[in-house]
């Protein structure tokens, strides 16, 4: 089960998004190819492979990536076990 997404979660990547949108999201592809590498190639084929804006499709992937990351981080911080929900 994955953790719910808090308007504090949101707000913290907005944040980090809104910055520098292009920056953060070369940031994130260099992450991503060496946290996760297969979810990297997977937003990419997506963002590449469809007639939407490539570069919105990944931004969109990206940023639910980084929410979850932190949704999972407040969970494993407060002792919840996520494989129990």
């Amino acid at each position: 089960m994955i953790p719910i997404i808090t308007e504090e979660h949101s707000s913290l990547v907005f944040a980090e998004v809104f910055q520098d949108i292009k920056g953060w999201r070369k940031n994130m592809v260099q992450y991503l190819k060496d946290e996760n590498p297969e979810i990297n190639t997977a937003i990419l084929e997506v963002a590449n492979n469809t007639d939407l804006d490539p570069k919105a499709v990944a931004l969109g992937a990206y940023m639910t990536y980084r929410l979850l990351e932190l949704a999972f981080e407040e969970d494993d911080n407060l002792g919840f076990d996520s494989e129990q929900g």
